[in-house]
């Protein structure tokens, strides 16, 4: 039977180190949020966001823009957001509409207020091991790994999903602490045989129990960051669990898995930038 990767508690125990470390500098860190539009989905995000800020301490500041805004429009918003000095952190609620440039809206923003990390300049400072922000996502799994005391060193890593935001940086980050790494994608060959092979697996393609346990090695880690909603209106990862757990020698819930530790590090990440703009780190 696995033991269970408890994001939930490990984001309330930093939640609380993120609050005390905000009252002993005095500084109130700011983050800012910025949404096209009024789609239900965009709306939960930034609610989210709000209550995050409230329960670690910092300012939440919401940009709720119209969804006939220009291109220019958004990229003036944020060059003034880039000025500002009461405005730590900058975040853009994805995927932008139709007719926006992603990777130009990105690049907009300032690396030191780039809190989600997906900035070039901060991706590629992942790679050398010397970064001021990593991305949310990767950086929760990490942080788990290191509370449960999980060791990195000659460890085959099998990644599956190879995104920029979460794949790529994930895969990095775990080379970066010595495991050996294998990338998954949807063009890799018989994905059970690469899985089947990991000591850590780890999942991200947003694929409703795509992992079974004929795709894992007895006795394996595994942590889902996938995430997609089913016919019934719940929550589901990329690894079928119930199969999965019993053979697993860890493995993350979804929910309370990796999500809360995303959230956890973006608050984090902002009081990093904080401090960084401030000229106390």
């Amino acid at each position: 039977m696995a033991i269970c990767l408890d994001g939930k508690a490990l984001a309330e125990k930093m939640r609380k180190e993120v609050r005390r470390e905000i009252e002993d500098l005095g500084i109130k860190p700011g983050l800012a949020v910025i949404i096209i539009g009024e789609s239900p989905a965009a709306r939960i995000y930034v609610e989210s966001k709000k209550k995050d800020c409230a329960a670690y301490g910092l300012e939440s500041a919401e940009f709720n823009l119209p969804e006939d805004t220009s291109e220019d429009t958004l990229l003036s918003l944020i060059a003034e957001l880039n000025e500002r000095p009461d405005i730590h952190g900058i975040l853009i609620q994805l995927p932008l509409p139709e007719g926006f440039c992603k990777e130009k809206i990105i690049n907009a923003i300032s690396p030191e207020k780039d809190v989600d990390a997906f900035h070039p300049a901060n991706i590629g400072r992942v790679m050398t091991g010397d970064y001021n922000f990593i991305p949310c996502t990767p950086a929760g799994v990490m942080e788990l790994l290191a509370h449960y005391e999980i060791g990195l060193t000659g460890q085959h890593v099998v990644m599956v999903g190879c995104s920029n935001i979460v794949g790529k940086p994930q895969a990095l980050l775990m080379l970066n602490e010595n495991a050996t790494v294998t990338v998954c994608h949807a063009f890799t060959r018989d994905l059970g045989s690469q899985t089947r092979q990991a000591d850590i697996l780890v999942v991200a393609v947003g694929h409703r129990g795509l992992i079974t346990k004929d795709m894992v090695k007895p006795g394996a880690i595994v942590v889902d960051i996938g995430i997609s909603r089913g016919e019934d209106g719940k929550i589901y990862g990329d690894v079928d669990f119930p199969e999965v757990e019993p053979i697993a020698s860890y493995i993350t819930p979804v929910p309370g898995g990796v999500g809360p530790m995303t959230r956890a590090i973006l608050m984090r990440n902002t009081l990093t930038a904080a401090k960084r703009l401030s000229g106390l780190k």
